[in-house]
């Protein structure tokens, strides 16, 4: 580990998940005391791993508009969704991160929205309003780890720059697993954009042939 100021648990609890779809989750939600960015950053500890490996961990960066309201110009409720199941399955956590619009806060995240409506990608609509393409930070994604007594972990990602940070951070990434691939007509040029500006694990050729419906 390296040196991160150390957080600890604050409480834990017991929430039964309930999905749209009818998919039903007991979880274990974990708050902390100490996080370097002040933010009330949450845990939500899934499933059990098996003796002998390692657990599957996502950083899921909040997201209103497509976590609550079910937006399609992005595919992060869909990848919430995903990523709960997947993790119960194999046992692991999913740290979920107020981290709004990639760092940006959701006004700032709502008017690139209007700008890509004029034809900018989500990165060069971010830099037009003088803001960092991605703002995102994850060393208290790693207090939360060391806090839970977590240094190796299987990453649960389509984002090679949330493996980076925390392996530079002391935490043992192994694999990095992607996530599926929830495209509409809405957010195509949305997660081409990740592709070629990020190189997100994305399968670039699928998202050029749907076009934008």
């Amino acid at each position: 580990m390296s040196d991160l100021p150390a957080a600890t648990q604050r409480s834990r609890v017991r929430v039964p998940l309930r999905f749209g779809d009818g998919y039903r989750v007991d979880a274990e939600l974990v708050t902390f005391h100490g996080l370097v960015d002040g933010q009330e950053h949450l845990a939500v500890v899934l499933g059990d791993p098996a003796p002998g490996t390692v657990p599957l961990v996502r950083l899921h960066s909040e997201c209103l508009t497509g976590d609550v309201f079910g937006s399609a110009r992005c595919d992060c409720g869909p990848q919430l969704r995903e990523a709960v199941e997947r993790i119960a399955e194999r046992g692991g956590v999913l740290l979920y991160l107020r981290q709004e619009g990639r760092g940006i806060g959701l006004y700032n995240k709502l008017d690139a929205y209007a700008l890509q409506d004029q034809g900018l990608d989500t990165y060069a609509a971010n830099a037009a309003l003088g803001l960092p393409e991605d703002a995102r930070d994850y060393t208290a994604a790693a207090q939360m780890l060391q806090a839970l007594g977590i240094a190796e972990l299987d990453l649960l990602s389509n984002n090679p720059d949330k493996a980076d940070q925390l392996r530079d951070l002391g935490i043992d990434v192994g694999n990095r697993v992607p996530t599926g691939v929830f495209t509409t007509a809405h957010n195509v040029r949305y997660l081409r954009a990740k592709v070629l500006q990020t190189q997100h694990t994305l399968p670039l050729g699928e998202l050029t042939e749907l076009g934008v419906g």
